[in-house]
């Protein structure tokens, strides 16, 4: 008995979406069965590297097929990001994005040929470090408030170091001062290890820098530190009072660290991932090696989350950036 026309177009557009749903399953199915690469755009050697590097291994270990760090440093990170998102979008290659790569870059560049939001599909946060204000002792400021006074009583006299145009201390500084609505001068150098040296040396009043790198000296009673600007207190330095809680939330600052692929990877591989890397930021050895840097962790910054995250993150540092007149070719 022959099926009538209807019942048999129904049954061939069953049967084209079984064959679909099928093959939509194919394309996830095994994965992962050969090595990943995680591309981090930044130079091997510091400590991004080496926490990526122990990421990348606990990682590994959670998908069970070896993660390959790729260096790929140039351009504020946006070389590296670029080439990552030129790869196939098939969940074999990992990108290390900042709030550089995907978000103050885009103001700050030219030529930033990727967009961090319709390009990328976030997995999963990693960390984020925040910053230390610290002064040289011999200033006539011990607290946050006597320097807000002495900069508003001397508009443009207090100046500030940074590791360039641009970079997180630069722009955390920015954003103190239009927080605190005092006007500061900013001296750029190349990398946190001259600034530090000037600072010590008294040729320099101030710096915003992260805690892996000024804590020492701080201990040491080189510099005095002031504040941190991360939502709550460092566990590695629970006597510095927050920006928030002196009387500027808006200066909040931290450099974060989260993966990210290519936006046309299958949405299966992107929440196998995102479960990956949330469970990788909280083991015991990369939570140590975070805290020791200071830092903390991402803790549930999944997909969803992270990609709103960068939204916010975009518009908020294009003001920063448009605001300190930064350019970088």
């Amino acid at each position: 008995m022959p099926i009538p026309p209807r019942a048999l177009a129904a049954v061939l557009a069953a049967a084209a979406l079984t064959a679909g749903t099928a093959g939509a399953a194919d394309d996830t199915a095994g994965w992962p069965n050969r090595p990943l690469t995680f591309v981090v755009p930044f130079p091997p050697g510091g400590i991004t590297d080496s926490t990526s590097r122990l990421l990348a291994q606990k990682l590994g270990e959670k998908l069970g097929q070896q993660v390959v760090v790729d260096n790929r440093p140039g351009a504020g990170g946006s070389i590296g990001v670029d080439y990552g998102l030129r790869q196939p979008a098939d969940g074999y290659t990992l990108v290390y994005g900042t709030q550089g790569t995907h978000a103050a870059n885009l103001a700050l560049y030219k030529n930033v040929r990727y967009d961090p939001v319709k390009d990328f599909a976030p997995v999963h946060g990693m960390s984020e470090s925040p910053l230390i204000l610290v002064v040289n002792p011999a200033r006539p400021f011990n607290t946050v408030a006597e320097l807000v006074t002495y900069a508003k009583a001397n508009p443009g006299k207090i100046n500030f170091g940074s590791a360039g145009q641009g970079t997180g201390t630069h722009l955390t500084a920015e954003l103190f001062q239009s927080s605190a609505g005092i006007r500061m001068t900013h001296v750029p150098y190349k990398g946190s290890s001259p600034v530090l040296t000037d600072l010590i040396a008294g040729n320099l009043d101030m710096a915003f820098d992260y805690a892996a790198v000024v804590m020492p000296f701080v201990q040491s009673g080189k510099l005095k530190a002031l504040a941190v600007t991360s939502n709550t207190r460092l566990a590695s330095a629970p006597q510095l009072s927050t920006m928030a809680e002196l009387g500027y939330p808006a200066a909040q600052s931290a450099s974060w660290g989260a993966v990210f692929v290519a936006a046309k990877t299958p949405q299966a591989i992107v929440q196998r991932l995102s479960k990956a890397v949330g469970e990788a930021i909280v083991d015991p050895e990369v939570l140590a090696a975070t805290e020791k840097n200071g830092g903390t962790p991402l803790r549930g910054m999944d997909s969803a989350k992270l990609g709103t995250f960068v939204k916010s993150e975009v518009v908020r540092w294009r003001e920063v950036v448009e605001r300190s007149g930064a350019k970088l070719d």
